[in-house]
């Protein structure tokens, strides 16, 4: 897909990804709607940053993503201030760090909380924008998981457990929307500098990297890069890109 002059909405864009991937699609010209659910102030510093960094048009949009009122108001929002929509990026997400044989602290109100942030509203969100998308003859929709979503490990088992689900909506959004709308996934190891790894405990930390083949971090920029190319591709559609440094193969 031509990105220059295209539309992106690009939920939690105001985190340490969501930044990073507002930035590299803004490099190609594309259009930014930066969502936040609480940090106005800063999504909207990110905007002006992106409008006067690369010459593009820039808005900050607040949404709770747990409400579909709210969601079907946000693509309303978007679509009437840049007059279309083809770029959907689900980077907003959610977690607690809880042991996974602390099945205690694993309650029911913090599994619902992390599966209506981080897989019930990217569900709602795609299927919120996908009947423009189809209407226009083309989309893409790329959702962020984690490599907790392809084995037994990250903050708690909610956590991996909604990374997986996501994973999988991938692949059945994939199949929904062809041949429209491509949909893929990137999936991160350990990000430095995120509010997600800041809830981790010192030891994931350590051992994340640690245990990894390069020996350290993912890179921001890789997976914000690799959103990139899954916007631009005519021909990936239903995939999913581990960027971990070398700990996950799948």
């Amino acid at each position: 897909m031509e990105l220059k002059g295209a539309v992106a909405l690009v939920t939690g864009g105001n985190g340490g990804l969501g930044q990073r991937i507002c930035h590299a699609l803004a490099r190609e010209g594309v259009h930014i709607a930066v969502m936040y659910a609480q940090s106005r102030d800063q999504a909207e510093q990110v905007a002006r940053d992106l409008a006067s960094r690369h010459q593009v048009n820039a808005a900050a949009f607040a949404c709770d993503i747990t409400s579909g009122t709210a969601i079907e108001t946000l693509v309303q929002q978007v679509t009437q201030r840049f007059g279309r929509l083809d770029i959907l990026v689900n980077d907003a997400a959610y977690n607690k760090a809880i042991p996974f044989a602390d099945l205690n602290n694993l309650t029911m109100e913090v599994w619902d909380r992390i599966m209506a942030v981080n897989l019930t509203g990217p569900m709602q969100l795609i299927k919120a924008v996908a009947p423009g998308m189809k209407a226009q003859g083309q989309g893409r929709i790329v959702n962020i998981s984690s490599v907790a979503g392809l084995g037994p490990q990250g903050s708690s088992i909610a956590y991996a457990v909604s990374k997986a689900g996501l994973i999988h909506l991938t692949r059945c959004m994939a199949v929904a929307l062809a041949p429209q709308v491509l949909v893929n996934c990137v999936a991160p190891g350990l990000l430095e500098g995120t509010r997600a790894t800041a809830n981790l405990r010192d030891e994931q930390v350590t051992s994340a990297a640690a245990l990894s083949l390069l020996k350290k971090p993912a890179d921001k920029d890789d997976c914000a890069e690799m959103v990139v190319t899954m916007c631009r591709s005519e021909t990936m559609t239903g995939q999913t890109v581990v960027i971990d440094s070398g700990r996950i193969f799948h």
